[in-house]
């Protein structure tokens, strides 16, 4: 078997996939490291001995599913190896031969793209094509055998995943973008559009960062001709709750974006709208960033329905709309 994991996805119930006592080396399956929907072994163990059952597990699935050189480039600490992980569980739940895949940007996407080749290469799946969010996403999907296609030739995209930054508890909505690229360009704005695009979309998420009541900065596209005005029309709309800053290519960012501001291909610029107070609906502030002048698009993705693809402490969830809370443990 190819499956990494084989959690079910119930329509009004959310799937976890716990991990089990005995990670096999030299074996990378889903049969061999996960055990369906039992609870996990050592749950009544410390929680160190979990922390450190599950990181060897998923260090054996990478270590033996990404043997090439572009996948040991990827530089993962712990809090990546537990997103990577969700990552492969994604891939085999979601993926079947002959799809059209939106394959997305960031460390956890970078090792899902990895894996599916792996998998295209054992000829476990078969016949797929891949559309890239960015020219380094293109890249490493062709170094790992995929078959890469344009989304701009309007392609119809059956499954899309994605790393997200942050998930909203409750509508799954998401925040993409608030990273830099290592080309300067944000990806955000082609992996909107793939994820839009998508039947079937699925964000990967760290626990910590699917949350009720979100902080921090929503990328916002704009106009470069009157980029001044348009940020301060995002400023009065947000007064009192949220900064807006020009984001730099280079140096510290501030309102003006420095000595040098970040200007797309396009001759757009990015405004990071840092909120200091938690959003109480993401909806709501996409639906007011999309109602100014001068904005091009933004970072929130909403209106979709998404899987989210939580990777916790000793296991990995895979929640819906409809199961998108999780219990308290």
């Amino acid at each position: 078997m190819e499956a990494v994991a084989r959690a079910s996805i119930a329509a009004s119930s959310h799937a976890r996939v716990p991990l089990c006592r005995r990670p096999r080396p030299r074996q990378c399956h889903a049969a061999r490291c996960l055990q369906g929907r039992r609870s996990v072994a050592c749950a009544a163990a410390a929680d160190a001995d979990v922390v450190r059952l599950f990181d060897a597990a998923k260090l054996t699935v990478i270590r033996e599913t990404l043997a090439d050189s572009s996948a040991r480039r990827l530089r993962l600490n712990a809090e990546a190896l537990t997103s990577c992980y969700a990552a492969l569980i994604q891939v085999d739940e979601f993926v079947k031969s002959g799809m059209v895949v939106g394959l997305g940007s960031g460390a956890a996407s970078g090792l899902a793209v990895q894996y599916l080749g792996t998998r295209l290469r054992r000829g476990s799946l078969t016949g797929i094509v891949g559309i890239p969010s960015s020219v380094i996403c293109a890249s490493e999907a062709e170094k790992a055998g995929i078959k890469v296609g344009n989304h701009e030739e309007g392609a119809q995209i059956d499954f899309a995943f994605a790393d997200a930054d942050v998930i909203e508890e409750g509508t799954l909505a998401a925040v993409i973008g608030r990273g830099k690229t290592e080309s300067g360009q944000p990806s955000f704005i082609q992996q909107k559009g793939i994820v839009k695009s998508a039947d079937k979309v699925a964000f990967i998420i760290d626990n910590d960062k699917y949350v009720n009541g979100i902080e921090g900065s929503i990328p916002v596209l704009v106009k470069s001709g009157n980029w001044i005005d348009t940020a301060e029309e995002i400023d009065d709309l947000f007064l009192g709750d949220a900064e807006v800053w020009r984001r730099p290519s280079i140096g510290t960012a501030g309102p003006s974006g420095g000595d040098f501001p970040l200007v797309t291909k396009e001759g757009h610029h990015i405004l990071d709208v840092i909120f200091t107070t938690p959003i109480q609906d993401l909806g709501k502030v996409a639906e007011g960033l999309e109602k100014i002048v001068g904005v091009v698009e933004h970072g929130i993705i909403c209106n979709t329905t998404p899987y989210a693809v939580i990777a916790s402490k000793g296991e990995v969830q895979v929640l819906d709309r409809k199961s998108s809370v999780i219990p308290n443990t």
